[in-house]
C-alpha cells in the first residue's frame, strides 16, 4: 500500500499569517493535532503542532526556565526562541520546510522517516501542492489490513469515490475519517458526532460500486470536543 491509500484528505490548513488563537480552536474543534501551514497555492511552507503550541505556556516560576549567562551565550538560540514562543502567528512558530512525501510512497519507507526523523506525521504532496497527510494512526490501519496488497487503481477510485459522497451528501467531516480499501474490502476509521452519522458513512461506503465488505470502525467525538 502506498500513501495515497491511507491519507487523510481534505486536511485543515492554516496561512502563515493565520492567529495562534485561530489554530488552538482548529487543534480543538477538528480534534486534531497539528496543522500544515500552506500557501496561497496550496505549496507547504510548515506545520504547526500541539508542541509547538504549549510551548508558549509559561511556567508559574519563570526562575525554572533561567538559563546561566554562560549557557545563553553557547546556544545562540535566544532570538529564535524568543519568535517560537511569543509570535502571533502560523508563519512565526511553525516547524518550517516540513518532510512530505508522495502519493506513491510505500508504507514501509513512510513508517522509516518518522521513526528516523521521531515525527508523528508528513504532509502528501502532488506536484509540490498539499493532497493529504499521513500519520502514525493512518499507517497502523494500512498495516492492519495485513501483507495483501491493494487492489491498486480500483481501490483509490472506491475510495475517493466514498470520500466524495460522505463530503457531499452527509453532514460529516471528512477531515474526521479515514477510509482504507484492499480489494474492495472497506475500513472505515475516525470520529463521527451521533450514530446516524455512523450509519450514513456505512450507507455511503455500501452504494458505492466494487465495494465487497466494509469494516465499520468509527467512534464518537468526546464529548466537549469543537467548543470551549
Amino acid at each position: 500500500m502506498q500513501a495515497a491509500d491511507v491519507m487523510t484528505p481534505n486536511v485543515i490548513t492554516v496561512t502563515p499569517d493565520s492567529e495562534v488563537s485561530e489554530i488552538a480552536s482548529l487543534l480543538l474543534e477538528h480534534g486534531i493535532s497539528a496543522v500544515p501551514v500552506v500557501d496561497s497555492d496550496g505549496h507547504v511552507l510548515g506545520i504547526v503542532s500541539e508542541g509547538d503550541l504549549m510551548a508558549r505556556v509559561e511556567p508559574d516560576d519563570e526562575s525554572d526556565q533561567r538559563e546561566s549567562w554562560w549557557l545563553k551565550l553557547f546556544s545562540g538560540g535566544d532570538a529564535v526562541d524568543y519568535v517560537k514562543t511569543h509570535g502571533r502567528k502560523a508563519g512565526q512558530i511553525m516547524t518550517a520546510n516540513p518532510l512530505t512525501v508522495g502519493e506513491e510512497e510505500p508504507l514501509h519507507s513512510i513508517a522509516s522517516l518518522l521513526e528516523k526523523r521521531r515525527i508523528k506525521r508528513v504532509p502528501v504532496v502532488r506536484d509540490g501542492k498539499l493532497v493529504g497527510i499521513v500519520s502514525r494512526s493512518n499507517l497502523l490501519r494500512g498495516f492492519s489490513v495485513g501483507r495483501q496488497p491493494a487492489g491498486g487503481e480500483d481501490d483509490r477510485a472506491i475510495r475517493d469515490a466514498i470520500i466524495k459522497e460522505v463530503d457531499k451528501n452527509t453532514g460529516v467531516l471528512v477531515d474526521r475519517l479515514n477510509v482504507i480499501v484492499a480489494d474492495g474490502k472497506v475500513q472505515l476509521w475516525g470520529l463521527v458526532e451521533s450514530k446516524e452519522q455512523r450509519w450514513a458513512v456505512q450507507v455511503a461506503a455500501e452504494n458505492i460500486e466494487g465495494v465487497k465488505e466494509i469494516e465499520n470502525n468509527l467512534g464518537f467525538v468526546p464529548r466537549g470536543m469543537g467548543s470551549f
